[in-house]
């Protein structure tokens, strides 16, 4: 029961992990959009895109790996459907 509930946790930490490091990015994007508008004004917009893309790629990094998991579980389960094949 606890190693369920330890599993459950971690799982819903990782979701957040990436909806935080989305709100950070975009944050840091706009950040550095503040710190180049002293320099012109429409690097500002730099600034926010360079953020929103970093997100982006954050989003696109966690489905490759979520990815990558489900292909090891089907991997998994046509093994598991071998082995009962041949007993």
């Amino acid at each position: 029961m606890r190693k369920v509930f330890i599993r459950k946790g971690l799982e819903a930490a990782d979701g957040l992990s990436l909806g935080i490091s989305m709100v950070v990015a975009v944050f840091l994007g706009v950040g550095l959009g503040f710190l180049l508008k002293n320099i012109t004004p429409w690097l500002f917009w730099v600034g926010v895109f360079i953020g929103v893309a970093a997100a982006i790629l954050n989003v696109y990094k966690a489905y490759k790996a979520q990815m990558k998991s489900y292909e090891e579980f089907e991997k998994r389960d046509a093994l598991i459907q071998e082995s009962l094949k041949k007993e």
